[in-house]
């Protein structure tokens, strides 16, 4: 497969807002452990202005048993046992919230969660909760949080704000509902419970190729616990000349996984082990590290489904799950993506120290959702696939291929092209990359409809 390309560095100048006409891509240059299984347990709420709810437990519970991600083959319904909780009856107090910014944030009030879903008809904010005393119970399920369109929605934004929740290690997902017409390229289904495409975090199976928990569910967490990152006061961007770059591009797993790096078998394969082969890479006369993919993705996806290549995993990371968390697994320890965060920076922090730039290599084109025959419904799909995906809807709302990999993200859709720049300004402003390579960018200059465009607005 023959993928294009272009590499854009980004100087230190601010991104701009989505509202900016003069947003460029090319002016870039910049200076617990958790396994959901396959059942859970659902609570569930409706939201209004103030109002406080309280979860009852009861001496049985049903639980929902399905292949992964809510797919129906083998689904069965089982009767089993809660323990006995009635006393504990965790309440929080919920408010319609706002519908910016996107994802997870913080308020004074609470935890404001806010998702965009054109043609949405229900959303349901799904909710894991940390163990801490009296939350025990909740651990391993979800709580469920119904949003009223007449309250919870403006315009196609849907939002809660919820108070009383921890500031870290909840993990979030929606279930969201919509028309069933896949003619006119709808794809929703409320069984499947989804990644926020603004989750600044992503957390899944703690250790990168761990078969015991390959069939573990992904979901977003945020983390306002932490402190800000110390970059140092004497930290500064190598900021190297464009045509002065010796770029070294790696996998930064690959990079070090083998035993032959002479690494500690922890840090094997890891941002921290990138670290330490620092002064080698100045030995070879590098300036600049092209990573591959980085973003979180699913070295398992070709093992949950029988297809040609089920027998592989992943080592690329060309199939995004979401585009502002970094791969957790690459973090050292099975730390988790909190952990994972903090170790990324410490790499790039590193890496700059050495006077080496850190180009990132992104895929924008195509997402880990493949096609409509071996769907893998993480997100987008079930989200607003008609929006976030190109599709032939003179075809019965087929999806176009034009990445090779069974769907094409639709990157100059107003929303989309929105949450590709703000991704991109993620990774400047939280991470301080220094540019960008983007994988099959003919892609990036496709209209909505999959034709070419002259003056593709997220180019120009």
């Amino acid at each position: 497969m023959l993928h294009s390309s272009f590499i854009s560095k980004s100087n230190g100048t601010k991104f701009p807002s989505f509202a900016s006409a003069n947003a460029t891509l090319s002016s870039f240059r910049a200076s617990s452990h958790f396994q959901m299984g396959l059942k859970w347990s659902r609570i569930a709420f409706s939201s209004s202005s103030g109002q406080r709810l309280s979860s009852k437990a009861r001496s049985r519970v049903k639980h929902r048993t399905a292949n992964v991600y809510g797919r129906q083959a083998r689904e069965r319904v089982l009767e089993e046992e809660a323990p006995e909780m009635a006393e504990a009856t965790p309440s929080f107090k919920i408010f319609p919230g706002q519908a910016f910014p996107l994802g997870a944030s913080e308020v004074d009030n609470g935890i404001n969660f806010a998702i965009f879903s054109q043609h949405a008809t229900a959303v349901t904010l799904c909710l894991s909760l940390p163990q801490r005393g009296e939350l025990d119970m909740l651990a391993g399920g979800m709580i469920e949080f119904s949003l009223d369109p007449n309250l919870n929605k403006t315009g196609d934004i849907w939002h809660i704000c919820i108070e009383d929740l921890p500031r870290s290690n909840v993990l979030y997902g929606y279930r969201i509902d919509g028309p069933k017409d896949w003619d006119k390229g709808h794809r929703f289904d409320s069984n499947n419970v989804l990644i926020d495409p603004y989750a600044k975090l992503v957390e899944g199976r703690r250790n990168f190729g761990d078969a015991k928990h390959k069939l573990s569910k992904f979901l977003g967490t945020y983390d306002f616990d932490s402190l800000p990152f110390d970059w140092g006061e004497d930290y500064k961007l190598p900021n190297i000349p464009e045509r002065e770059l010796v770029v070294y591009e790696m996998n930064v797993r690959a990079f070090t996984a083998d035993e032959s790096s002479c690494l500690d078998q922890d840090i094997r394969g890891t941002y921290a082990g990138l670290i330490e082969k620092i002064p080698h890479l100045l030995e070879l006369g590098i300036n600049a590290v092209e990573l591959l993919p980085v973003f979180e993705f699913d070295e398992f996806e070709f093992q949950r489904r029988p297809n040609p290549r089920d027998h592989m995993i992943n080592t690329w990371g060309y199939s995004t799950i979401n585009f502002f968390a970094p791969m957790s697994r690459y973090g050292s320890g099975g730390g988790g993506a909190v952990s994972a965060s903090r170790e990324f920076k410490e790499m790039v922090k590193a890496l700059h120290g050495a006077g080496i730039e850190v180009i990132l290599d992104v895929v924008y084109n195509h997402t880990n959702e493949a096609d409509d025959k071996h769907p893998y419904t993480t997100s987008f799909r079930g989200i607003d696939n008609k929006v976030y995906y190109m599709v032939d809807l003179n075809n019965k709302g087929q999806l176009l291929n034009f990445s090779g990999c069974g769907n094409t993200f639709n990157c100059n859709h107003p929303v989309v092209m929105e949450l590709i720049i703000d991704s991109l300004r993620h990774w400047v402003v939280e991470y301080h990359i220094d540019g960008f390579r983007f994988d099959l960018a003919s892609v990036l200059c496709r209209g909505t409809d999959g034709s070419p465009l002259g003056a593709p607005p997220l180019i120009r």
